[in-house]
Parts: C-alpha cells; sequence; structure tokens
C-alpha cells in the first residue's frame, strides 16, 4: 500500500476513535449524573437557561463534539460529507421512504403526538414559551444540536468508517456499525416484541438512510430525519 494511503488510513482511524471515545465519554457522564440533570432541568423553578446548558453540553458532547475536532483537525468541510445541493430531491425521498417503518410503529404503539420538531426533548415546550426572543433563540439553539449535529454525527461516522473498509452494493459497514450504535445508545435492548420492533424499525431508519446517503452522494436527507421524524412525532 502506497505510504500516502497508509497515512489516510492512520488518519481515518484516529478520526473513528475520537469521534466514538468522546461519545462514550459524554454518554458515561450522562449516566452517572442522568438523575440530578433531568430534576434540576424539570424543575421550573430555576431559570430555563441553567435548566437547559446542562442537557445541551452533554448532548452536544455525544454528537457534535468529535465530529467538531475531526472536521477542524482535517480541515474537512460539509460539503466533502455530502451537505450538496445534488440529489437532494432524491436522499429527502429516500430518507422519508425508510422512515416509514418508524412513523408506523410510533403510529400503531400510540406514539404519535402531533408534529413538532424535537418535542422528544423534555425542554423544548418550556422554550417555545418563553419570551421572544429567548424562544426563538432557544429553539434554533435545539434544532442545531438535536438536529444538525445529531444527523451530521452518523454521517461523518459512516463516511471514516468506509473510508476503512468501502461499501460493496447495499453492504455497508459504516451504515451497519451506525445503525447498531444508534440501537444501543437510544436504550432499545430488551426481548420484548415491541422493543424488538422498535429496534428493527431503527435499524431500517438508520441503516437505510446511510446507503441513501451513500448512493447518491446527497446527506441532506439524514439531517432532514432528525428534524421532522425523529422526536418530531
Amino acid at each position: 500500500m502506497p505510504y500516502r494511503d497508509l497515512k489516510e488510513t492512520g488518519r481515518d482511524k484516529r478520526d473513528v476513535a475520537i469521534i466514538v471515545i468522546t461519545s462514550l465519554i459524554f454518554a458515561g457522564l450522562y449516566i452517572a449524573y442522568e438523575q440530578p440533570i433531568m430534576e434540576y432541568g424539570r424543575n421550573p423553578e430555576h431559570a430555563l437557561l441553567w435548566r437547559f446548558l446542562p442537557v445541551a453540553v452533554i448532548q452536544y458532547g455525544m454528537a457534535g463534539l468529535g465530529i467538531s475536532i475531526v472536521l477542524c483537525k482535517n480541515r474537512e468541510s460539509l460539503r466533502q460529507h455530502g451537505l450538496v445541493m445534488k440529489n437532494l430531491l432524491w436522499s429527502a425521498a429516500g430518507c422519508l421512504a425508510v422512515s416509514v417503518p418508524t412513523i408506523l410503529f410510533l403510529y400503531f404503539t400510540g406514539d404519535i403526538h402531533g408534529f413538532l420538531p424535537f418535542q422528544g426533548m423534555f425542554l423544548t415546550e418550556d422554550i417555545l414559551y418563553a419570551a421572544f426572543p429567548c424562544n426563538i433563540i432557544g429553539y434554533l439553539a435545539v434544532a442545531v444540536i438535536w438536529g444538525f449535529f445529531e444527523g451530521l454525527y452518523y454521517i461523518v461516522l459512516s463516511d471514516k468508517i468506509n473510508a476503512l473498509k468501502a461499501p460493496k452494493g447495499v453492504c455497508n459497514t459504516g451504515a451497519l456499525v451506525c445503525a447498531v450504535f444508534a440501537i444501543l445508545i437510544h436504550g432499545m435492548i430488551g426481548t420484548s416484541a415491541e422493543v424488538l420492533l422498535e429496534a428493527a424499525a431503527t435499524f431500517i431508519l438508520m441503516y437505510g438512510s446511510l446507503v441513501i446517503r451513500d448512493k447518491t452522494g446527497n446527506a441532506w436527507g439524514n439531517i432532514l430525519i432528525f428534524f421532522f421524524v425523529w422526536n418530531a412525532l
């Protein structure tokens, strides 16, 4: 293998390690301090900003910090990871199609509560009811951290893994690792029919959307999933 290829392979391995280790560190912090963070965050006696900051830091640490370090370190542009206009409609349509099992699962389990992006984040409604312009600024912060960065996380991680092991057809190692990681990190572990169906729907959503990103060269559909499907229904 040429020297340049070895150098790039080493870089990609380090990038994957940075992304995964950073996520696991903040996931560990959340597990360790979940109760006080959630109790503080749900207590309306505290200022909304201070209730929001701990969960925002944890979420950004899990989804955004590692990829931000990698992108800045390598001076990689978002265009290199599929945030382009070409094939945007194909990307959006394909990602909508692989979202159908998740939408059906939510419908049949009675977990659709109306459409509101990021309603799954427990402070979203409090932020929206805050005074102007705090409500706008807060909601934009939620959209960036829980929407853009979480979607971008799986895109960049999948791209880095696929740089080490190139996809063949629909066999996509990056998509597979990200789909399994999403299932585990969101606690879809168990043997009940409901848990297994939720995990299967999530696997189709994550794996399918990342294969579509690879096939179309466009990743906007992956981002839009986190705005209009994940935590939005």
